[in-house]
Formats: C-alpha cells, structure tokens, sequence
C-alpha cells in the first residue's frame, strides 16, 4: 500500500531539494497555507480525504477549511470553492439547507447607523432579534452583539452633606461623591424589569460603531478583521488566531470571544448567511456587528432596525444626501461615543 505523506515544509524560505518554487517560511498553520493558497480546491479535498481517511463530507470540509487561505485575498474561484465547502457542510450539520453569501460591498456605498436615545425604551428586543438572526450562542453561552445599557439618574442632596470626610464638612470628600448626578454611563445591562421604561431610568444601546479608523484592525496580529469597502468592519473567522488583541483595543465594548463550542440550535439557526457575516462560528474565535451584511448588501434593514417598536434605529447609505440617516444628521442633535480616541464612529446616537 502506498505510503501518503504531507509535503515537507521547510523554514527560512529555502528551497526544496526537489523543487525550484520557494517553500513556506514556517512550519506554523498561517505560514503553511499562505504559501498552498493557490493550490486547487479539488487536490486539497483529495489530501484531506487521504489524511482523514474517511469518506465522511464533514470531515474532508473541514480539513479543506483548514488549508484555505485569507478570504479578501483569494481569487473569485477560490472564494466560491470556499463557500461551497461551507454551504456542504452547514447543510449537513443544521439538517437543512443553508446558503452562504458572499455579495461584496457595493460601489458609492458607505453604511451608517443612528439611534434616537430619547426614543429608546430599553426593551432590548434589538438584541434579542440580533441573536436570532445572526446565528449567535444561546443558553447558557449566549453572546449578544448588542448592550443596553440602563443608566440611573440622580441629583445632589442637601441630606447627604453631613456624610463627607475626613471632617464633617465634607471639605476633601464631599457626602454627594458616591450618588449619580444627572445620567451615568456607568450603567447595568443585564436587568429584568417588569415592564419597560423603568421609572427614573435612561437607556443607551451600544454595539459595534463601524470605525473609519478602527483600532481594532490595526492591533490584528494576521489582518484577519479588517474595513471593508462599504465601511463594515468584519472577521474572516477562519483566520482569526484567539489573541483577543481586537477585544482590548476596542474602547466600545464590541466585540465578543467564544471560549466554547457555540450552542446554536438546529431548529434556531438562521439558513440565510454571509461569509463574513452571521455564518456559524466556531470556538476560539472573536465576532462582533456587521450591520446584519447579509441583509443591507441585499437592500434591507439590519434586523434591530426592524424589530424597534419605537423607531429609534436608522439606518443608511451616508453618501446619499436623501438617505435617513443623513437626515438625521443634517437636522438633529447628534453626538459620537467617545469621539476623543480618534476612531471616528459610523454609529451616531442623536435626540430630537
């Protein structure tokens, strides 16, 4: 029986003895298949249903996964190779059929989003509607793109400054120090009123703000988030290596890492997906909002837009003077969250 072996791979760029094509510059995955990037999908389902040693189409998919290169560097046969593989796979996993789409961003098109923070009444249907139509974890690893934050209000009391120190005059720490004053963003968002809006309370969702200049793109280790041309910030999931460098540099709260196996429900999971979008992911990688990609490239609202009972969400092309969004921002109050790192936010919040 012949022997089948993986090819040698060889550090420091030397060449094979037997081969005049320069070999990978490392024995590392991400080394290894930046340099098999252009071999054929069919010889690298024949390779993994050799190593596999099986017939089963999951596996042989997966092992073809694994060689696959960088999505926005492949070729257009490269990425409909590579869709294919996940539609198979997808299909048999969820019992039904799925298709995942890779419509690119559209040319003179750059999304952006605004929330009427006056209107919110911090229900948190968006996040919920999120869930469901972007394929996230449920149970008890349910991941949320999307936070609400309830914010306290408060005001000073005159009862409270006797409470002061070192001395009864409060003259270093002054005895309305530890109450909110106003509305604090220090808020709770995980809560479980009766009914909403609560008494007394201020609702401020947060999620993914689409950056122009996304510092989280900039401390990826192997560029496997970057902007896309439309403006989405997205994850090539596949490439995505776990560091949780994107995590720490984002000043937003964004984004989200699976520390295991997700758990999305046959009966739940959402069949109409996108590449770089609500696609089903795995463990040991990172995932955020991509203003529902798989719905706005067709021409739809993301899905917390929809789901809105108060019509707080807008959504728009912020290059079409005549879209809501640009409305909004030519006619209403409207700030960005944190407007002092630089990052320049396509998220906007605005009140009447």
């Amino acid at each position: 029986m012949t022997d089948h072996k993986l090819p040698i791979v060889y550090d420091n760029e030397k060449a094979a003895p037997d081969d005049d094509k320069a070999a990978p510059d490392s024995m590392s995955r991400r080394g290894f298949v930046k340099k098999v990037g252009d071999v054929s999908a069919t010889s690298l389902l024949g390779t993994a249903a050799l190593m596999t040693n099986t017939d089963d189409a999951e596996a042989n998919t997966e092992w073809a996964e694994w060689f696959q290169g960088n999505y926005r560097l492949m070729s257009q046969e490269e990425k409909a190779a590579a869709v294919a593989r996940l539609e198979r796979r997808y299909s048999a996993e969820y019992d039904k059929k799925v298709t995942v789409d890779s419509t690119p961003a559209e040319k003179g098109v750059l999304f952006g989003y605004a929330l009427n923070i006056q209107k919110c009444i911090g229900c948190r249907r968006c996040a919920k509607a999120c869930v469901e139509e972007n394929n996230q974890s449920r149970g008890d690893q349910e991941i949320e793109w999307i936070r609400v934050l309830k914010m306290e209000k408060g005001d000073f009391d005159a009862s409270k400054m006797p409470d002061g120190y070192p001395d009864s005059y409060g003259i270093q720490v002054g005895g309305n120090a530890y109450s909110a004053s106003g509305v604090v963003l220090e808020g709770e968002h995980y809560y479980e009123p009766e009914k909403v809006p609560e008494e007394d309370a201020f609702y401020m969702p947060i999620q993914c703000m689409q950056c122009e200049k996304p510092p989280c793109v900039k401390v990826c280790p192997v560029r496997t988030t970057y902007r896309e041309p439309d403006g989405i910030v997205v994850v090539d999931y596949n490439w995505c290596i776990g560091c949780r460098m994107c995590i720490g540099a984002c000043p937003y709260w964004a984004r989200r890492f699976n520390w295991g196996e997700p758990k999305l429900p046959k009966k739940d999971m959402n069949p109409k997906t996108h590449y770089l979008g609500n696609r089903p992911r795995m463990k040991g990688v990172v995932e955020k909002c991509t203003f529902c990609v798989q719905r706005t490239r067709k021409g739809r609202y993301p899905a917390c837009v929809e789901v809105c009972p108060v019509g707080a969400r807008k959504f728009g092309n912020l290059l079409d003077p005549d879209s809501e969004v640009r409305r909004v921002l030519a006619t209403k109050k409207v700030f960005r969250l944190k407007a002092e790192a630089n990052t320049y936010p396509k998220f906007f919040y605005y009140m009447d």
